[in-house]
């Protein structure tokens, strides 16, 4: 850990099994769980064998203990981020019941005995009405600072359906954290299904690219100024070229959105920050530095572990970075944009 203030934006607590979640849910749906062959959502996000998976000294699903030592150990703060996908539960209101469940399980194992965490909602965003109604259970729980969404989803997220997460979220004072992953049902290229996990692994930077075009081009930050939102586990260097492209579209076809006032590049420095892992750029560090002016504000970057998974690779990007950049990507950046 570095010897400078650390916010670490990327950690998960996964849920070990549908049985931890027994004594949080209603009798009906622990009799339902059970008794039926429900066995959890479906994502298969981070198989346990994948060598990207899991880092060495870490497990697939670690414990507080293990975040505590190995990932908090030196860290001012931590944001937990659980990719237990209920949005693929076709059943909503068994989904309602699951997130319901989850944020009760973080609050009383993970936050209430571990004041340097803080942690995201996780809500059943198949519907968004719902959704809201568990933003509103736990937005002023001070141990919630966003809500946590996969990048896989059913629509775009500027589509006007997730507008009422996007109300409760900003209403509550919540950022949205958009990670890597998810079930929606949805091939995950725009060319059909792949054949390979290597292929859904690799690709997945496009379909945040696909996210964060729909969330300006459908106006999402117009319609919510004070929405935030954090990129989970994208990357970061695909950035400046897909900044310039949109720019360059956006003037040619204003005419089609007259609700985007801004350049899109504007909008996304302004709204939208992004985990540095993976950090999936060229080696050479002189070349990471100048990706990071290319963005023309490092103050879109946030440190994050992604702890347990193998992408602990930012040391090639502090290597070239002034002192006080890292300090702004390490934490200041962090406390700024989640007001902490």
């Amino acid at each position: 850990m570095s010897a400078l203030p650390t916010i670490d934006c990327d950690l998960h607590n996964e849920v070990p099994s549908k049985e931890t979640l027994y004594p949080y849910l209603p009798d009906y749906w622990l009799d339902y769980c059970r008794e039926s062959a429900f066995v959890g959502p479906d994502a298969a996000d981070y198989p346990a064998t994948i060598p990207t998976s899991v880092r060495p000294g870490a497990t697939a699903i670690p414990s507080l203990a293990e975040i505590q030592e190995k990932a908090l150990n030196g860290a001012e703060a931590g944001i937990l981020n659980c990719a237990y996908r209920v949005q693929s539960v076709r059943n909503e209101e068994l989904a309602v019941a699951l997130a319901s469940a989850v944020n009760r399980w973080q609050v009383e194992e993970w936050l209430e005995k571990e004041p340097r965490l803080r942690a995201s909602i996780v809500v059943p965003s198949q519907n968004p009405a719902l959704a809201a109604a568990e933003i509103e259970r736990w937005g002023d729980h001070p141990g919630f600072l966003q809500v946590i969404l996969p990048v896989r989803s059913e629509a775009p997220y500027g589509n006007r359906r997730y507008d009422p997460i996007f109300e409760a979220a900003v209403r509550h004072n919540l950022a949205i954290g958009i990670n890597f992953g998810g079930a929606a049902g949805n091939p995950p290229t725009p060319a059909g299904w792949p054949s390979l996990y290597v292929e859904e692994y690799a690709g997945m930077a496009q379909i945040f690219q696909s996210q964060a075009t729909s969330l300006v081009m459908e106006g999402a930050f117009d319609r919510f100024p004070d929405l935030r939102v954090v990129f989970i586990e994208s990357g970061f260097t695909w950035l400046p070229s897909m900044m310039w492209r949109m720019d360059k579209e956006w003037k040619g076809l204003r005419h089609n959105t007259p609700w985007v006032k801004r350049a899109p590049s504007l909008y996304w420095q302004e709204h939208l920050r992004l985990t540095i892992q993976p950090v999936d750029g060229p080696a050479d560090a002189a070349q990471l530095h100048q990706i990071v002016e290319q963005i023309e504000s490092e103050e879109m970057l946030l440190y994050g572990s992604d702890y347990p998974h193998l992408h602990d690779s930012a040391s090639p990007l502090f290597a070239t970075l002034p002192v006080a950049w890292e300090k702004k990507i390490r934490s200041e950046n962090a406390r700024a944009f989640y007001r902490l």
